[in-house]
């Protein structure tokens, strides 16, 4: 079984697509396989357009998760990126 790691985070902002956009980048220097999931809704952190069609808004709480052998220090990348949007 592969590492995982999970972290709860509030947008400061909606996540729209500047946000979308910190968030994919943030993702892309980790192997891991990284899933924001907003109620019953998930996407891959890889995606800006499906994190965007996921409807979080400004005070939303979403969940980062991470699979992978690097996968508490994707979560954290991500869910720093997720915290610190605008």
């Amino acid at each position: 079984m592969s590492p995982s790691s999970e972290t709860t985070v509030v947008l400061r902002a909606a996540l729209h697509a500047r946000p979308a956009g910190a968030v994919v980048r943030a993702a892309a220097g980790f192997t891991a396989k990284i899933e924001i999931r907003y109620g019953e809704r998930s996407a891959a952190a890889t995606s800006a357009l499906r994190l965007m069609s996921l409807g979080a808004d400004a005070g939303s709480t979403v969940t980062v998760h991470a699979e992978g052998d690097d996968a508490e220090a994707a979560a954290a990348a991500v869910a720093e990126a997720l915290a610190s949007a605008t």
